[in-house]
């Protein structure tokens, strides 16, 4: 993996979605990795800053950074750059409902940005404005920050499913992971562990998806990943 530091949002206007379910599990996959890793939380309800209290000591360790603050909210971002030494990867759990200037301060210097979605009408159309704002409010495309969206607790079959499938096709941006609707998150929130650290018959369905990510996330060739992992994360949706 590139030592260079990388700083991946996640984000969506859309509360509920998952986003600290995927700032929380990605950050414990990159420090699996023995990557050094930051996770920072600008979500008032402190989602992320909780789970990583109850992280194990005998788990890889994760720099925390609780941005929550309003004082925090108000400093130049490059304090983004206080981190330890060995960080390479600084993951952001942003809160609901951004938009704007806010938007466009989160996105500065950002790397890569993953949107978690769910399958619903209303998350979706609430996707699909936060979506718009990227591309055309922050242009994220012109700064070649790469996009990618998480189908978040996902149940095949179902028409909210199809109506999810009909709307990501539309967009020509890449499905990197699908999350199984299953109680493991919830185990691994408690547990202040990922998804992939839990004891479980069951974790290696979801790691596959979480491996995806990961892989996307550190192709060297941005063009060719996302047409290669576009194509598996499709065809993993539809097993």
């Amino acid at each position: 993996m590139s030592g260079s530091v990388q700083r991946i949002l996640i984000a969506n206007a859309k509360g509920g979605c998952g986003k600290s379910t995927v700032a929380t599990n990605l950050a414990s996959f990159y420090a699996a990795q023995g990557i050094g890793t930051a996770l920072f939380d600008y979500d008032d309800q402190r989602s992320s800053t909780r789970w990583l209290s109850r992280r194990p000591s005998d788990k890889p360790a994760i720099h925390g950074v609780d941005a929550s603050a309003t004082s925090c909210l108000n400093v130049t971002r490059t304090w983004l750059l206080r981190v330890p030494e060995n960080v390479e990867r600084i993951i952001i759990d942003t809160p609901a409902g951004l938009k704007g200037d806010e938007l466009i301060r989160q996105t500065k210097d950002i790397n890569c940005i993953i949107v978690p979605v769910l399958p619903s009408p209303i998350d979706i159309q609430a996707t699909a404005d936060f979506i718009r704002d990227l591309l055309l409010l922050c242009k994220v495309r012109e700064r070649h920050i790469k996009l990618a969206i998480i189908a978040n607790r996902t149940r095949t079959n179902t028409l909210s499913f199809k109506a999810l499938e009909k709307f990501l096709a539309t967009l020509k941006i890449p499905v990197i992971a699908r999350l199984r609707d299953t109680q493991q998150y919830t185990r691994a929130v408690e547990q202040g562990c990922g998804v992939h650290e839990i004891k479980s018959s069951h974790a290696s369905r979801d790691v596959a998806h979480w491996n995806l990510l990961l892989n996307w996330l550190e192709a060297e060739n941005n063009n060719q990943s996302e047409q290669t992992t576009h194509n598996h994360a499709q065809a993993c949706i539809h097993t």
